[in-house]
């Protein structure tokens, strides 16, 4: 029978109910102790699908007793653990407030661009004080018990109608994420966007993967929209290569002392990031109290009040919030003053307004986390950046259909390098629905001449002036439409005239010889390899793909190949880690999307080209174990133990998997 407010839950007497998210459901309850004393908590119940999994209950309890010893006031505090009927749950603090991504939102759509300086950069301080409190515990001989949260997103800070910045879910998120639970129906995982770069590669992470999670945070706080958006793939890609753009770029008015700070947060090198919450702290510390010296937990409790009076005052509530404090928000709301000096860019990408893409915890009390829709309004720049890298990189590859997506055996970087010669002074551009996308829209306007061949640059200099970025970008989707209608054809035709225009552009030149491959036209393919190789650096990580295809090619010219020396001279070693890698972050990426079929199919085609490779069997045995093939993945793992050194630090982890193993199949 489902519970009801008023009903009574063991020790706990339920007063409403606040949502459910993948694991759980939350209420509010109150403790009922002698002579009416109460005390309000926050119920987490194990939803019931979840509690005949003695893997997960096992690691929900080991976890539980970690997050139940931490006492620390920006986290909130796991009171009680127990089993009611069955059901398994967590009493913990009830925090009277509203959860991060709520502030955020109700705050934009109030009038503000973004959170006030100040605001996000006290509540990020905050959040670093609490994650170095669980980052140093120990146990009671005081070795370190090695808590790193693993899951920080707004959903998982609350902020309190007193100011109070309390962290929660500690452990829940291991054990939720050791298990790989699906959201539920209808909901769209979306915490690959908060990955560190290594938590994306499935390594193992240390409190510096917190740092860069916090960072993501405040980055999404202060700018209005999270550093990287997109699928998982496209996301994994650019925060690996440190394509992250400088929060300058979306707000001119942050001190380039404070842009400093996020980006070093932000490094994809863990050694180049804070070495610990405490120091990335202190470093916003010692920026908010230097520039703003008044500043205090006062003045979040005020925002606070303002931004959801009107909830409150539903509920019956009135909360005082000064008159200075109104003057001060006011200030906040206006337009800030440009900068004459900006601030220190890096090779940054512009990123898109927030997809309508949910990001949810599993556990949320929200079913569905709707983007902001009100983001910043930024000055016009080119969005070549954006749209080519992320139009002209992933979906190129995409259009080609999942045949060529696995051939190539790597992901193509979504990288665009265009022609050196020097761009026009850019000017707004109009409005762009690439949705909506027509012959006329792509193809440029019919000429009494023929299109010249593949091999001639143009003379003239219009038709790569037609080539505004906005068209490549509608020239891409369109190509993808007629590939993934098998009409090939056309689909040659059509990004033949961007390799006309763009001789130099090296996604029109890869996309051109992927088609054509694809239309057994291999000396037009081999061609429009051989000048993708021309005109991308040897740091290009779509080259190795690229000349295998080239020498693959049945009718493709051997001997004149024109492969640079970097490429020649990479020992088999290099090759082989090169594939590894590649292999591996396909795997990666199908497991991110619960593509486990594809997850197994590139794992096994990892064991088969490089048999002495470890790590291949250690990524089989993982999809095997989600696939529930237990007998299979505990061959994988066995041949992993193998293979692998004495020193090799996943070792111990592919143990516990086997023991996983075991104790499913047993159940099976």
């Amino acid at each position: 029978m489902a519970l009801q407010a008023g009903d009574t839950f063991g020790r706990y007497e339920l007063v409403s109910w606040l949502g459910r998210g993948g694991m759980a459901e939350t209420w509010h309850a109150q403790l009922v102790g002698a002579a009416g004393v109460t005390k309000s908590v926050l119920i987490k119940k194990v939803l019931p699908e979840y509690a005949d999994d003695e893997a997960f209950i096992s690691m929900f309890i080991s976890e539980a007793r970690i997050s139940a010893t931490l006492s620390h006031g920006n986290v909130a505090q796991v009171f009680d653990f127990g089993r009611v009927d069955g059901e398994y749950f967590l009493a913990m603090e009830f925090v009277d407030g509203q959860p991060l991504h709520r502030v955020l939102k109700r705050a934009m759509k109030s009038g503000l661009t973004a959170l006030p300086i100040p605001v996000a950069v006290f509540i990020a301080m905050e959040m670093c004080r609490g994650l170095h409190y669980a980052h140093t515990r120990t146990d009671g001989s005081g070795a370190p018990l090695g808590i790193v949260h693993r899951d920080i997103s707004p959903d998982n800070v609350l902020v309190g109608y007193e100011g109070q910045i309390k962290i929660v879910d500690f452990g829940i998120a291991k054990a939720r994420l050791l298990r790989g639970f699906k959201t539920a129906p209808g909901v769209v995982k979306g915490k690959y966007l908060f990955f560190s770069p290594e938590q994306a590669r499935g390594e193992e992470v240390d409190a510096r993967t917190d740092v860069w999670a916090t960072g993501v945070v405040l980055y999404e706080l202060l700018c209005g929209r999270l550093p990287v958006d997109g699928p998982p793939h496209v996301v994994m890609m650019k925060v690996a290569h440190g394509e992250i753009p400088p929060l300058s770029e979306l707000r001119p008015d942050l001190p380039a002392e404070l842009n400093d700070i996020v980006l070093k947060a932000l490094n994809p090198d863990q050694t180049q990031r804070f070495a610990s919450s405490h120091a990335f702290g202190d470093a916003l510390a010692g920026f908010l109290y230097s520039n703003f010296p008044r500043f205090s937990a006062m003045s979040i409790a005020h925002l606070l009040r303002v931004l959801f009076r009107g909830d409150l005052h539903q509920e019956g509530r009135e909360l005082a919030v000064p008159d200075d404090f109104l003057v001060e928000l006011k200030a906040w709301r206006e337009p800030p003053a440009q900068l004459g000096t900006p601030t220190r860019r890096l090779r940054a990408v512009q990123t898109p307004p927030p997809s309508p893409v949910s990001v949810v915890t599993q556990d949320s009390q929200e079913t569905v986390r709707p983007p902001p829709t009100d983001a910043l309004n930024v000055p016009a720049r080119s969005s070549l950046p954006l749209l080519a890298r992320f139009a002209l990189g992933g979906v190129a590859l995409v259009a080609l259909g999942g045949g060529l997506w696995w051939e190539l055996s790597r992901p193509v970087a979504p990288m665009v390098r265009v022609a050196p010669a020097p761009e026009p002074k850019q000017q707004p551009p109009a409005e762009v629905k690439p949705q909506v996308v027509t012959k006329e829209e792509v193809l440029p306007p019919p000429k009494p001449t023929p299109t010249p061949p593949p091999t001639q640059t143009p003379t003239a200099p219009a038709p790569a002036d037609n080539w505004d970025d906005a068209r490549l970008a509608r020239l891409m989707v369109e190509v993808d439409r007629l590939s993934k209608s098998k009409d090939l054809t056309r689909a040659a035709r059509l990004v033949q005239t961007c390799v006309d225009a763009l001789p130099r552009n090296a996604d029109c030149r890869m996309t051109a010889g992927l088609t054509y491959e694809r239309l057994r036209l291999y000396d037009k393919s081999a061609l429009n390899y051989r000048a993708f190789l021309d005109v991308t650096p040897p740091t290009d990580p779509r080259r190795g793909a690229v000349s295998d295809r080239l020498k693959a090619l049945p009718a493709a010219p051997r001997r004149s190949e024109p492969i640079p020396t970097t490429q020649t001279s990479v020992t088999p070693r290099a090759t082989s880690s090169t594939e590894l890698e590649s292999l591996r972050s396909m795997t990666l990426q199908f497991m991110m999307q619960e593509r486990w079929e594809d997850a197994l199919g590139v794992a096994t085609r990892c064991t088969t080209r490089l048999p002495q490779e470890p790590e291949c069997y250690m990524l089989q045995g993982a999809v095997q174990a989600k696939l529930e093939q237990f007998q299979e993945s505990t061959q994988s793992y066995e041949r992993f133990l193998q293979l692998a050194p004495a020193d090799h630090p996943k070792r111990t982890t592919v143990m516990k998997k086997l023991i996983e193993n075991k104790m499913a199949a047993s159940r099976n």
